[in-house]
């Protein structure tokens, strides 16, 4: 469905004569707006959608469709309407607006309280850690492997916090009593945050996928002979 060329109407009309309404239907959520409203932030994926030269598709009652979920779609649109800020939801519509590219409103968003720990304190961290995510996808990935006809599944982790305690790395994987091929290993990392706040990272990463998690801090035994290394975490999965 090709978008009717509003822009010769607008010149025939008055002054005062009403904008182009426009009925859209985003993913079965059905809005009416005006074409300027879309067409408010020129190199916005809106702009460039109802700009004219776009073919869109249409449903069965003739409304533009955009095959999108248009649950956060609403809010959007009363940004450019208003410039007004979602209350909730913001990391949705974050999304949402990163998708449709209207740079006024991720620049606003990233900078409210939940996306600007979230994007300059937290993000910045983890990208110190050395393969972060690789290790949350490692430690999903054999948590299933390990879910057959089990309530919980359990796997070990090894935090190195700096360069020192790296040294002890070898010493304190054999001194382990598990299989050490499954030991997935984060740090050691050059920036604030603490064993802790990892911890808290990788738990809420975690959960983040739908996953129920708990960590809990390994002791291991002292030998005679023997120092005890605090590196050690159980991170258990609850299946059910």
């Amino acid at each position: 469905m090709s978008l009717p060329d509003y822009r010769s109407a607008e010149k025939q009309s008055s002054p005062a004569a009403p904008a182009p309404v426009v009925q859209l239907n985003v993913g079965g959520h059905l809005f009416s707006t005006s074409l300027s409203t879309l067409r408010k932030h020129p190199d916005s994926k809106l702009a460039e959608l109802f700009g004219g030269q776009s073919k869109l598709h249409a449903d069965a009652q003739g409304r533009f469709f955009i095959d999108r979920d248009g649950s956060h779609f609403g809010v959007i649109l009363e940004f450019l309407r208003s410039e007004q800020l979602p209350t909730e939801n913001i990391q949705e519509v974050h999304r949402e607006a990163v998708y449709y590219n209207i740079k006024p409103l991720i620049k606003r968003l990233e900078e409210t309280p939940q996306l600007f720990g979230e994007l300059v304190g937290r993000q910045q961290f983890l990208s110190r850690v050395p393969h972060y995510k690789e290790n949350i996808e490692v430690l999903i990935r054999i948590a299933r492997a390990e879910a057959i006809a089990t309530r919980h599944s359990t796997i070990m982790i090894c935090v190195l916090r700096t360069e020192e305690d790296l040294g002890f790395y070898e010493n304190a994987i054999n001194s382990l009593e598990a299989d050490k091929e499954s030991v997935v290993t984060f740090g050691p990392w050059k920036a604030v945050p603490s064993v802790k706040d990892l911890l808290d990272c990788v738990k809420m990463d975690i959960e983040s996928q739908g996953y129920s998690v708990n960590i809990q801090h390994h002791v291991m035994e002292k030998s005679f002979l023997s120092r005890s290394y605090n590196f050690f975490y159980k991170v258990v999965f609850t299946w059910w």
